[in-house]
């Protein structure tokens, strides 16, 4: 089972419909004694960094988050939630995330390298670029998937960097480092590839969950 873990700034609803239409089993809660039981957890996010932190922290969701981690429970987050899977975050002044991938999110700068403006936030379809094999990404090859973020994850590792997209520089779109992944874009908005990753992720999660 997937638990969606519900802090106040996640798309509950796209998600779980999603995982739905996966015929994934799934609960949507903010306590932690029902999320430790799920088998693999997703982070959605929409809104601030700073705040989200916030929220997480306040709740105690934070050191869930990271301690289920560390005991191997696969993560993923989307869109904000990747980015909070991160060391730190400049939206708003300078904010620390959960520390689980290293990288720091900072804002586009709306100026390309020839000094021209263009356009923030990123929003719209642009292509994957698979960089390695992962759990996410067997059997798929690159397409179109929908972006929505002013904010985008820099100084990542190349060991983390599973996919990208080129939006006036390389994006970090999937990342992943042992049972910790993101998803800049929306998979469950972006047609037959982002449920595809999704599905992926699932497959994952109950795989893990045969090994123990």
């Amino acid at each position: 089972m997937i638990g969606i873990v519900d802090y106040g700034m996640g798309n509950l609803f796209s998600v779980s419909k999603a995982l739905e239409r996966l015929d994934v089993p799934y609960i949507i809660s903010d306590k932690k004694e029902q999320l430790a039981l799920t088998d693999g957890l997703i982070l959605p996010g929409v809104g601030g960094f700073r705040d989200a932190m916030k929220l997480l922290i306040e709740t105690g969701l934070a050191s869930f988050i990271v301690e289920q981690a560390e005991k191997g429970k696969p993560i993923l987050g989307i869109c904000l939630g990747m980015q909070l899977l991160f060391n730190e975050s400049e939206e708003n002044g300078l904010h620390k995330g959960l520390g689980l991938l290293d990288g720091r999110v900072i804002h586009f700068s709306g100026v390309d390298e020839k000094g021209a403006s263009y356009k923030v936030p990123h929003m719209g379809w642009n292509r994957l670029d698979f960089h390695q094999q992962s759990p996410l990404t067997e059997e798929l090859s690159g397409d179109h998937v929908y972006f929505v973020h002013s904010y985008a994850v820099t100084g990542e590792s190349e060991e983390a960097l599973i996919a990208s997209a080129d939006y006036f520089g390389r994006v970090p779109a999937v990342v992943g480092q042992k049972n910790v992944f993101g998803m800049q874009f929306h998979p469950e908005k972006s047609g037959e590839l982002g449920m595809s990753l999704l599905g992926n992720y699932t497959r994952y999660v109950k795989n893990m969950g045969v090994l123990k």
